[in-house]
């Protein structure tokens, strides 16, 4: 968490940024457990579950 965060700066963004924003984070960690740790099974599991957040969100 950075600072912007911890001062409730994000406190007015919506759900969809949010989701949003997440889901580039866990894309990032998905290709670094990937390349740099040869983890297949458990990033490509990360990858699965948690962009399915914003697709959720998305259905309404």
């Amino acid at each position: 968490m950075n600072e912007r965060e911890k001062k409730g700066e994000f406190k007015n963004e919506s759900l969809q940024d949010k989701s949003y924003k997440f889901a580039l984070r866990i894309v990032k960690t998905f290709q670094f457990m990937h390349t740099e740790k040869n983890e297949y099974v458990l990033s490509k599991q990360l990858l699965r579950a948690d962009t399915s957040i914003g697709a959720n969100i998305e259905e309404g």
